[in-house]
């Protein structure tokens, strides 16, 4: 009896770790939604971050698309249902939202170090980490030149340098942002010192003065410029990258003071999947899927390490790295443009920005 008793006992000891193996396999995998951009960048993300990190961590990624409204997240936490749990946010969206209390605050210590083992603080460029984001894919407004122009412009200065350079220059004329800090630091102020000395009556004075003396013609946006470029009616733009990349003309760049923005990762305040989102994003900001992302789209990792992983666009073969802002090469005298001072200062300068466009 003793032996049955042992033997019955032992099988349902088997029996119980059965159950638990059979439940541990069959238990449905936690579901994360990320709510992202509709259209190439996207389906990069999607290709780069979340399909690999379901696979990883046995996760069920949800992808969900919007149009960047923030009036979406407000209502999110607000009534605290929650369409998505990481949201990729375009950087002066998230500083709004960020300082709104509308964003989970992010503890930098959870980002792993590089693929070169540097510390995540030193790897990510100036802006990446936020108080309640960390930065994905760098964009950038650069200058384009014709190539039927005589000669090769290479700097900020040479872009200003009508007598050099003659020929009309053509700016977008949608925000006083990008052509106030551009204006001066072609004036000589030291990128330390943009933001201060706009801040002073004399410093904006003196960066209207610097593109009332460029004489630019006022395009509605990147497309434009870039399109007045082509035909003729300029010799030289500002446009963002990815307009430039995605034009049927191959213009000349300069990438001489740069100044960029970038795409981030930001968590809706009281989100309950908060541990599984921090897990997500330092999973999806790591330098090889970064590298990913900028393999499809080339928008420059945020993260300096990443660079040296990028490959040629598996779709059309292209080279990718000569095109990525934050490739060492371009990013030389990259500028961060600074969209916590434009949310404090912006709606001053906007009304002297319009009547100076408009004349």
């Amino acid at each position: 009896m003793k032996l049955l008793h042992r033997v019955l006992l032992a099988l349902a000891v088997l029996l119980i770790a059965l159950i638990g193996i059979v439940t541990l396999h069959t238990r449905p995998a936690p579901i994360l939604t990320v709510m992202t951009w509709p259209g190439a960048y996207g389906r990069a993300q999607a290709s780069a971050q979340m399909h690999p990190y379901a696979a990883d961590k046995n996760v069920d990624v949800r992808i969900a698309l919007w149009d960047g409204e923030l009036a979406e997240v407000r209502a999110m936490v607000k009534n605290r249902q929650f369409k998505a749990d990481v949201i990729d946010f375009e950087l002066p969206m998230a500083v709004r939202a960020c300082a709104q209390g509308l964003l989970e605050k992010i503890d930098p210590a959870i980002l792993p170090p590089g693929a070169d083992k540097s510390p995540a603080a030193r790897d990510f460029v100036a802006g990446a980490i936020g108080p309640c984001w960390v930065g994905s894919m760098v964009y950038s407004q650069l200058m384009v030149f014709s190539p039927s122009l005589k000669g090769t412009p290479k700097t900020l200065a040479d872009f200003f340098d009508l007598e050099k350079f003659p020929g009309r220059r053509t700016l977008s004329r949608a925000a006083p942002k990008f052509n106030l800090e551009m204006a001066l630091l072609a004036d000589g102020v030291a990128p330390a010192e943009i933001y201060k000395t706009l801040e002073t009556p004399e410093g904006l004075d003196r960066a209207f003065a610097k593109l009332a003396k460029l004489g630019p013609i006022w395009a509605h946006d990147s497309a434009d410029a870039l399109a007045w470029v082509k035909n003729g009616q300029a010799v030289m733009a500002t446009a963002l990258n990815g307009e430039v990349q995605a034009k049927d003309f191959t213009p000349g760049v300069i990438w001489d003071h740069q100044l960029y923005e970038m795409d981030v990762f930001g968590i809706p305040k009281g989100d309950p999947k908060k541990e599984q989102a921090l897990d997500f994003i330092a999973h999806a900001t790591g330098s090889a899927p970064l590298a990913g992302v900028a393999n499809w789209t080339g928008l420059g990792p945020a993260r300096r390490s990443s660079i040296t992983l990028v490959k040629d666009n598996p779709e059309t073969g292209l080279p990718m790295r000569a095109l990525l802002p934050t490739a060492p090469e371009n990013f030389r005298n990259g500028f961060a443009v600074d969209d916590g001072w434009w949310l404090s200062h912006g709606a001053q300068i906007a009304p002297r920005w319009r009547e100076f466009v408009s004349r």
